[in-house]
């Protein structure tokens, strides 16, 4: 169990949003219905590329697992989030504070990594168009996405080992949302400067080298994308990456802010409302994005529901 001074504790208090009663009820009914969107949203979009054999290409098939992605990142946060909001004690038992964090984390680094993975993808559409499909081959978009899952499970693997080897003493207290990596480990009673060490050099590798070449890849799909000479074009390869584009800007900007520097971190209540961020507008607003700003996508919705309103017309009848 360790000394007087260093000991674990077997559960945590998430201290949440707000103490205030009415404010938890309004909270609850607030994220449980962007929950739901979120659940349904991402699915829908899962189903659609399952149904149109258009959409049966590199891009939506990293799309899928982006959807698949942003529902267990949700999920893995917002269950326990909503549970604390009505419950009088909000404890959160030493092992399931553990398992969130690590898949948390481990869903957010992925996502990381898969962004950069369909950065790629776009930028072989767009630079070498002709051969999009034989660089694109099934069998290199499988081991793209594999190891993004693979990258990301295994960094959240090592800091969620790190982190809950460390000693709490009798502060049980996390004052955030969840078992967020930073709110835990600075509940140490130990010098935790070698933690602030990992998580910086993790975030760079994990963080900044994907964003790095996301970065890198746009260079190149500007640049190609400034020497189209028509009009029509430009348009049509800008909006190839305009979801993709859009999403990346969502997610890497807040993450960047947030996990670049421990020392200068954010408040207490921004840290909360970055996690909010991540947990449950960011996965609410991806399929929203891709179906908006994708022609691909409106047509494939139109398509489906046209046959789903002949289908109804007919029994109808």
């Amino acid at each position: 169990m360790g000394t007087d001074n260093e000991t674990w504790v077997r559960e945590f208090i998430l201290l949440g949003l707000s103490s205030d009663w009415d404010m938890q009820v309004f909270l609850f009914v607030l994220f449980l219905v962007m929950y739901m969107v979120t659940v349904l949203g991402n699915f829908l979009i899962i189903l659609l590329i399952r149904l149109d054999s258009r959409l049966h290409t590199p891009m939506y098939f990293f799309l899928t697992n982006l959807s698949l992605i942003d529902v267990s990142y949700a999920t893995s946060i917002v269950p326990q989030m909503l549970a604390n909001f009505l419950a009088a004690h909000k404890a959160v038992p030493f092992v399931s504070c553990a398992a969130q964090l690590f898949f948390s984390l481990g869903w957010g680094g992925i996502e990381f990594v898969l962004l950069a993975v369909m950065a790629y993808d776009r930028y072989v559409a767009v630079c070498n168009p002709l051969r999009y499909s034989v660089i694109m081959h099934g069998g290199l978009c499988t081991r793209l996405a594999i190891t993004s899952w693979v990258s990301g499970s295994v960094n959240s693997l090592m800091h969620t080992v790190i982190t809950f080897q460390l000693p709490v003493c009798s502060n049980k207290y996390i004052d955030h949302i969840s078992c967020e990596l930073l709110a835990v480990v600075r509940l140490a009673c130990v010098d935790i400067s070698s933690n602030e060490i990992v998580i910086m050099v993790s975030s760079i590798v994990l963080l900044m080298t994907p964003f790095c070449l996301v970065l890198l890849s746009y260079i190149q799909i500007i640049s190609t994308i400034l020497k189209i000479r028509s009009t029509e074009g430009r348009k049509k390869a800008f909006h190839t990456c305009a979801s993709h584009l859009t999403v990346v800007v969502l997610c890497y900007g807040m993450a960047i802010f947030t996990y670049i520097q421990p020392h200068s971190s954010p408040s207490v209540l921004q840290e909360k409302l970055i996690s909010l961020f991540y947990a449950v507008l960011t996965p609410m607003l991806n399929p929203m994005i891709y179906s908006v700003r994708n022609k691909e996508v409106k047509g494939a919705w139109q398509k489906l529901l046209g046959q789903f309103s002949g289908i109804t017309s007919k029994l109808a009848t």
